[in-house]
């Protein structure tokens, strides 16, 4: 499409006093995109000198029922919003993500621009649909179903005249629209690229949320050279058992003369000259080849099949992403945490128990929890039982079920016990080192002969589970000083995976990121720099779980609309502990580490970690690029590392 008219030019004023009078410019003032909706707006009713014709952004519950309905489209447009954020970080503008009816739903941008945008409510909740914000990039994008620039004055509401907005729509593999990716910024900020960029970001978005919907369907690869296939241009199509097209993107759609309307229905030996039962079986026998193949209208293409996979003997389980992510969502970055991740990966669906160690407060259960999600027993609820929060004449039944009238108390019915409950799922033994000498006996047989035969006798049941236990004892060494059976612990010990503590990980900017938007998903918080190395620097004797605790009570402190977390924010008793003198530690001649240092010696040791990557520094101590840079000081070698902070 053609790029907006530069507003500065004559007839676009002169368009824009007629439109100022409630007048249509006559054709050829501004472009045609943006004429067709100025004269939309008209029709609808809109007043150019009016303020906005909407509500206040949409209350916070449908807003919540909104982000979960577009949860898929979310999880896979982050990781591209973050990265065309990065190319447009520091020159006052915002990322953001609209679904399919022009409602914000998620936002990322410089500080200072997002306190203009709030003004004309450019904040997720909010509906920039033409209808109720005139013409602007992302609702005309909506209704014109192509990339939209819209600058200055061509907004039809002259409250975001100071405006440069541009945008492109994202599309489904079915041709329905899922929503819009938007730069928007002051208008002196605009740049010739920025439609370049978020044409690729859609493409990128298309792309992922291709392959989530269509990856157990057999899929096809198509441009016009075969150097293009694998890349962001490449034509993406899915087809059923049949060879029937059940998805394709839009360069796919162009390049084979096909309509929206027609995905669903047409064969593909329709549109190739070629059988589609020739294509397929093609596919299996040289699955990754490059076929050289031509359409119906005579267009040679380079296509690359690639078979499809059988589904899962099992029942289909969860969405394919969050199973592969339930893993790598705990990954933030520290090598000890991602080695432990890695070879519990290697573990998953096998049948080998696995023994969790490290300090309370860890991890354990989180680690097991998402073990159990990525493996094949995860359509039933992981069963979790803390050996060491049940009263030891309590143990046994909670375990092993009872007999109606067992004991005194006992249920009429009696109990099948949490190991029963377990049978097709994953049985989790937290803190299994606190569990008495006698009992451990009673689940060594268990273990062994996969049978548990309830307190007060019955019949013996057969039980099937994947097991995961954990302790901060280190078994070993209570096995050698008899508090814990050797026999037992070797039942145990399929595997052993030591989780770090918090103080020994490297990622506790991005860890504190994560935690913030698990707590407050889209409230895009973050912690004061001096906060952050702070707490950077604290020991967590009670580790993730003190972290946590302490991050949620900050973030209940907030006022309505408060994002930076501070000092006032924190436990008054964290505070203290904090800011006591004897914590401050020596640093040179001059006396002790300052909270000043201690955010620069942050600041450096994340630019480190982060390979010298100052957006993804920027990210894990999340503060904006800019901030970033004016906090380092000095040269920055080549290859993007930092030489020195200073304050």
């Amino acid at each position: 499409m053609t790029y907006a008219s530069n507003p500065g030019q004559s007839p676009v004023r002169h368009a824009r006093r007629m439109l100022d009078r409630g007048q249509m410019p006559p054709p050829g003032l501004v472009n045609a995109t943006v004429s067709r909706s100025w004269e939309r707006c008209l029709k609808a009713g809109l007043e150019p000198l009016a303020g906005p014709a909407t509500p206040e952004p949409v209350s916070p519950p449908r807003l919540e029922q909104t982000l979960e309905q577009r949860r898929e489209l979310l999880r896979q447009a982050r990781p591209v919003i973050e990265y065309l954020f990065s190319q447009v970080s520091g020159s006052g503008s915002m990322v953001i993500l609209a679904d399919d009816q022009g409602l914000l739903i998620e936002a990322l941008g410089d500080p200072e621009f997002l306190k203009r945008a709030e003004r004309v409510a450019l904040q997720p909740g909010a509906s920039w649909h033409e209808q109720d914000r005139g013409t602007n990039a992302i609702g005309t994008a909506l209704a014109e179903r192509v990339p939209v620039a819209v600058h200055g004055s061509e907004h039809f509401l002259d409250c975001n005249r100071f405006l440069t907005c541009t945008a492109a729509p994202v599309m489904g593999s079915d041709g329905k629209l899922l929503g819009v990716i938007d730069i928007s910024g002051h208008h002196g900020a605009r740049h010739p690229h920025t439609l370049g960029l978020v044409q690729t970001a859609s493409y990128m978005i298309e792309s992922r949320m291709f392959e989530l919907r269509h990856q157990r369907a057999a899929r096809l690869r198509l441009h016009p050279q075969a150097e293009g296939i694998g890349t962001l241009a490449e034509g993406l199509v899915a087809l059923d058992e049949d060879g029937r097209i059940v998805g394709a993107n839009r360069t796919a759609l162009s390049l084979l003369a096909l309509a929206d309307a027609e995905i669903g229905r047409a064969g593909i030996d329709g549109v190739l000259a070629l059988a589609s039962g020739g294509l397929l079986q093609r596919t299996r026998e040289r699955p990754g080849a490059v076929l050289d193949v031509k359409t119906r209208c005579g267009r040679r293409l380079f296509l690359k099949a690639e078979p499809g996979r059988s589904p899962a003997p099992v029942a289909p389980p969860r969405r394919a992403a969050e199973v592969r992510d339930a893993l790598a969502e705990l990954d933030t970055g520290d090598e000890r945490m991602r080695q432990c991740l890695e070879r519990a990966r290697k573990m998953v669906g096998k049948p080998i128990p696995i023994l969790l160690h490290g300090e309370s407060g860890v991890g354990k259960e989180m680690v097991a929890a998402a073990i159990h999600a990525s493996g094949p027993r995860r359509q039933r609820a992981m069963v979790a039982i803390n050996c060491a929060a049940l009263p030891e004449h309590l143990i046994e039944a909670e375990l092993f079920g009872y007999a109606p009238g067992a004991f005194t108390g006992a249920r009429r019915e009696g109990s099948a016990g949490r190991i029963r409950e377990a049978h097709g799922s994953t049985l989790f033994l937290d803190e299994i080192g606190d569990m008495p000498l006698p009992l451990q006996s009673r689940l060594l047989r268990v273990l062994q002969e996969r049978q548990v035969v309830p307190l007060g006798g019955g019949k013996p049941a057969t039980v099937d589970f994947a097991l995961i236990a954990a302790s901060h004892r280190p078994l070993k060494l209570e096995v050698e000083r008899g508090r814990f059976r050797a026999d037992l612990y070797y039942r145990l010990n399929g595997i052993t995976l030591t989780l770090p503590p918090l103080r020994a990980r490297s990622d506790f900017p991005v860890l504190v990121t994560s935690l913030l938007e698990r707590f407050e998903p889209g409230a895009g918080l973050m912690l004061e720099p001096a906060v952050l190395a702070a707490l950077g620097d604290y020991p967590w004797p009670g580790n993730l779980r003190e972290l946590a605790n302490v991050l949620r009570f900050a973030s209940a402190l907030r006022d309505p609309g408060e994002t930076v977390i501070g000092w006032h924010h924190l436990p008054e008793e964290l505070v203290d502990e904090l800011q006591r003198p004897e914590r401050a530690r020596p640093n040179d001649a001059e006396g002790v580490l300052s909270l000043r240092a201690a955010s620069d010696s942050l600041i450096e040791r994340t630019v480190r970690t982060s390979g010298g990557n100052l957006s993804e520094a920027a990210r894990r101590l999340g503060i904006s690029r800019t901030t970033l840079y004016r906090r380092m000081g000095g040269n920055r070698h080549q290859s993007g590392t930092v030489s020195r902070c200073v304050p």
